[in-house]
């Protein structure tokens, strides 16, 4: 429970380093600055809804589109991170993502500071 504490929180960074900075312009978080803990709690809320779909609906896609991640060796995977980011973006009216190319760059962004975080987390 720690861990996943810990890379929401990690997720969280993250959101607020890529819109903060404006790395992806199609990417938006509309801050709430009347939330419970101000506008960091809205990358927090946006990092516990990510992390929550990759953990529910992400193995479920991946499952699903096995056939497609051997045949492409594992480029599919890219896919299903946009797609998990999409959702994320639909479920919360905080984010917004603007098109499939900010959903694949911003999936692909979130996935290695997944894999990040797991490698940090797990040490």
């Amino acid at each position: 429970m720690i861990k996943f504490l810990l890379k929401v929180v990690i997720l969280g960074a993250v959101f607020y380093g890529l819109t903060y900075f404006d790395v992806l312009p199609g990417l938006d978080v509309v801050p709430n600055p009347d939330g419970p803990l101000g506008e960091y709690g809205t990358y927090l809320w946006i990092g516990l809804v990510f992390g929550v779909v990759n953990a529910i609906v992400g193995p479920v896609l991946r499952l699903l589109s096995l056939p497609f991640v051997v045949l492409t060796l594992g480029l599919f995977l890219l896919l299903i991170n946009a797609a998990l980011l999409a959702i994320t973006a639909g479920i919360t009216d905080r984010l917004t993502v603007d098109g499939f190319g900010t959903a694949l760059i911003g999936g692909l962004i979130l996935a290695v500071a997944g894999w990040v975080a797991d490698q940090l987390l797990d040490r």
